[in-house]
C-alpha cells in the first residue's frame, strides 16, 4: 500500500549558514569544521574572517574549500570603521551565526549591535573571572584550584556578555599555563560545537538579555550538556 501527499506538505530544511571570525591558529574553527562536514552541526561555514593575514586558520579554511578573507584592522582609522567593513562583508553573507573563534579584537557597538542575539564567543575561563588576556597564567599565579571555559552571547561589555556555557577543569599542583591551556582547549574543542548545533537548532536563544533553551530561562552561569 503506497501512501500519497502533497508536494507542498514537505519540509525541506536547508543548512544554515555560519560565519567565522578568527585571529590565530583556528583550532576551536577546525572543530566547527569537523562537525559541519560530519552533520553533527547542520549549518554551512559561508566565511572565514581574519585581521591577521597569515593566520593557520585561513590555511584550515581554504584547506576544505571555505570563503575567506584577511582584512588588515591596521590600515583603517578608526575600530569602527574595521567593523564595519566586516560587517558590510556579513551583511553579504548573511549568516544566522557570527562565532568569534579567537578573534583579538574588542567589538564596537555598532558592530555588537548589529548582531546582537546571534554573536557568540568562547573564553578561556570561568567567567565573570580573568576577563581579558593571560587567563591561565593569572588562575595559576592566583593559586586557583581550577579553571576552564566560558561561552556565551556577545555584548558591548568586554567578555561579559549572558553565560551560555561553562566547563570546569581543575589546576594540578605542576600545571603551567602551557599544560592548562592545552586542557582547556580540549573542552573548547568539544563545547564550542555542541552549542552551536543548539543554536542552529532554534532551541539556544537570547531574549531580554537572557539565555533560553527550548524556551526555558537557563541559570546564570549556563547550561548543562
Amino acid at each position: 500500500m503506497s501512501t500519497s501527499f502533497k508536494f507542498d506538505e514537505v519540509k525541506v530544511y536547508k543548512r544554515k549558514k555560519i560565519a567565522v571570525l578568527v585571529s590565530g591558529n583556528g583550532s576551536n574553527l577546525q572543530s566547527i569544521i569537523d562537525a559541519c562536514n560530519s552533520d553533527q552541526i547542520f549549518a554551512n561555514i559561508c566565511i572565514v574572517v581574519s585581521n591577521v593575514k597569515n593566520a593557520y586558520a585561513i590555511d584550515r579554511a581554504q584547506k576544505n574549500n571555505i570563503a575567506s578573507i584577511f582584512i588588515d584592522h591596521k590600515c583603517f582609522k578608526s575600530r569602527e570603521e574595521f567593523d564595519q567593513k566586516i560587517l558590510d562583508i556579513l551583511r553579504e553573507t548573511n549568516p544566522d551565526l557570527v562565532v568569534l573563534a579567537g578573534f583579538m579584537r574588542i567589538l564596537s557597538p555598532i558592530f555588537v549591535k548589529e548582531l546582537q542575539g546571534k554573536l557568540i564567543n568562547i573564553h578561556p575561563s570561568l567567567l565573570p573571572k580573568y576577563k581579558g588576556l593571560n587567563t591561565h597564567e593569572r588562575a595559576i599565579n592566583n593559586r586557583e584550584e581550577e579553571s576552564g571555559l566560558t561561552i556565551h552571547f556577545v555584548t558591548e561589555e568586554l567578555d561579559g556578555g549572558p553565560i551560555i556555557y561553562q566547563k570546569k577543569v581543575k589546576i594540578e599542583k605542576d600545571d603551567t599555563s602551557e599544560s592548562l591551556k592545552n586542557k582547556v582547549m580540549v573542552k573548547e574543542h568539544q563545547a564550542y560545537p555542541q552549542i552551536i548545533n543548539l543554536f542552529i537548532k532554534n532551541r539556544l536563544k537570547l531574549i531580554n538579555g537572557q539565555v533560553y533553551l527550548d524556551d526555558k530561562k537557563a541559570p546564570k552561569f549556563g547550561i548543562d550538556l
